[in-house]
């Protein structure tokens, strides 16, 4: 299987089994390795945030958030049930930018 393959399935897991997975994978993956479990967890954590949670890292409205994606200037990484969710890379690029036409 390869990481794409893998990603995908992990999509498509329920948010429960997500969490789950990822729950196993810290405890196994990094039993020789210096991070503790909670530095591992938070290491996988971070990848996507749900709209309310990317709203409140851009230190933005949810209206002013959504006018943002409505108008192209964000776009969901993926959708988990009625759930957008949005890439963190990509969030803190466009904080970044907001911040320097801001400033």
């Amino acid at each position: 299987m390869t990481a794409e393959k893998l990603y995908e399935e992990l999509k498509k897991m329920s948010p429960t089994e997500r969490e789950r997975f990822f729950g196993i994978l810290v405890r196994n993956a990094f039993r020789e390795e210096d991070l503790s479990a909670g530095q591992a967890t938070n290491f996988f954590a971070g990848n996507e945030l749900t709209a309310q949670k990317a709203a409140a890292f851009l230190e933005l409205s949810m209206s002013t958030f959504r006018r943002h994606v409505a108008s192209g200037k964000l776009h969901p990484n993926s959708t988990v049930g009625r759930n957008q969710m949005f890439s963190i890379v990509k969030l803190k690029a466009f904080k970044k930018a907001l911040k320097a036409t801001k400033g």
